[in-house]
């Protein structure tokens, strides 16, 4: 008789969000309570969680009440999952784990457990790496498959800032979306510069996307210039920020197309950050024209990206996968010592 054919769980991670208002509050307690985003011991951690998202909580009420009082993100993962599943065929199936809301860790642990798959593959939504979002949802799981026995051979892929089907998805998009005459601002979201400073290699990664879409679309140096959005608290944050690229661009008086690099997903940073808060800021700037182009989502070319990194993984001899150029080694530079390579 042949082979049975190798049975595969896939396990798409995001950062998910609230579905509803009374879930926004514990949503930024599980985010702020987490350790890669403050580190300090617990209980220290735990009573700081609660005061600042209880803080925050009004002005998050706010935001998404913007977008009908409940994230997206859930829904367009759920909408990606199926896409990715159509291309991998009958013998995978792919889980959503999500980072501070659910699915979280434990219950999709489980429920890929009741699957009873021959090989694990996990694979973050985040093209770029970070210790606060990748590094983060790696570690959490690993916890949660430890505490039931979920004992399999499995595969993470950290990576893939400059993948080539994201980046053709990223330069498709662009074109459609280009505002004449306008300067395209890569935006991500933001990162303290203390963790970069301790060698976190996003800032360095997302450098890499934004290279390889404006290369991929023809882009001249001039043409396009990388911003970072989402800032809070009173820590030095990377830059420059995306309303300082607003007011230069004013002060030049040239259009801005934005495009979101580290976002595969709408939510609340595009729809309302980017889609309300900064096309106010365009307005006042008075700006001759302000575009935003969407997130992939399940653009084909990204999906066919997905699905790639996910065949090269499973036949790959390494547990730990870049999704750079090669799917073996490291390639950041030596100082990017956060890097999981």
């Amino acid at each position: 008789m042949p082979a049975r054919p190798k049975k595969r769980a896939v396990v798409l991670f995001n950062l998910g969000g609230p579905d509803e208002p009374s879930a926004i509050q514990p949503f930024l307690f599980n985010l702020f309570n987490d350790p890669a985003i403050i580190s300090l011991p617990q209980p220290l951690r735990w009573c700081l969680a609660k005061l600042i998202s209880k803080r925050r909580s009004p002005v998050a009420q706010k935001i998404y009440a913007e977008i009908g009082g409940r994230s997206p993100l859930l829904d367009l993962t759920r909408e990606q999952a199926a896409a990715l599943e159509d291309q991998l065929g009958a013998e995978t199936e792919v889980f959503i784990s999500m980072r501070y809301w659910h699915p979280l860790s434990a219950s999709t642990a489980k429920a890929v457990k009741n699957y009873d798959p021959d090989e694990i593959i996990l694979l973050p939504l985040y093209p770029q790496f970070s210790t606060t979002t990748t590094g983060s949802s790696l570690e959490d799981w690993h916890r949660a498959a430890r505490e039931i026995g979920l004992h399999k051979p499995t595969k993470s892929i950290c990576c893939y800032p400059a993948e080539t089907n994201l980046i053709k998805a990223q330069a498709k998009l662009l074109a459609e979306h280009l505002a004449p005459q306008s300067r395209v601002l890569f935006s991500a979201h933001g990162l303290p510069k203390k963790m970069i400073d301790k060698g976190d290699p996003y800032q360095w990664q997302i450098e890499q996307t934004a290279a390889a879409i404006a290369a991929e679309a023809d882009l001249q140096i001039d043409q396009w210039r990388i911003c970072y959005q989402s800032r809070v608290g009173r820590l030095e944050w990377i830059g420059p920020s995306l309303d300082e690229e607003l007011e230069r661009a004013a002060a030049d008086n040239i259009g801005v197309t934005i495009l979101p690099i580290a976002f595969v997903s709408e939510h609340s940073e595009t729809l309302v950050e980017l889609d309300i808060e900064y096309r106010e800021m365009a307005d006042k700037l008075k700006l001759p024209a302000y575009n935003r182009v969407p997130a992939v989502g399940t653009q084909p070319d990204f999906i066919s990206g997905l699905a790639k990194l996910v065949e090269s993984a499973s036949v790959s001899e390494h547990n730990l996968i870049s999704g750079h150029s090669n799917l073996a080694g490291r390639n950041c530079p030596a100082d990017r010592i956060g890097c999981p390579q």
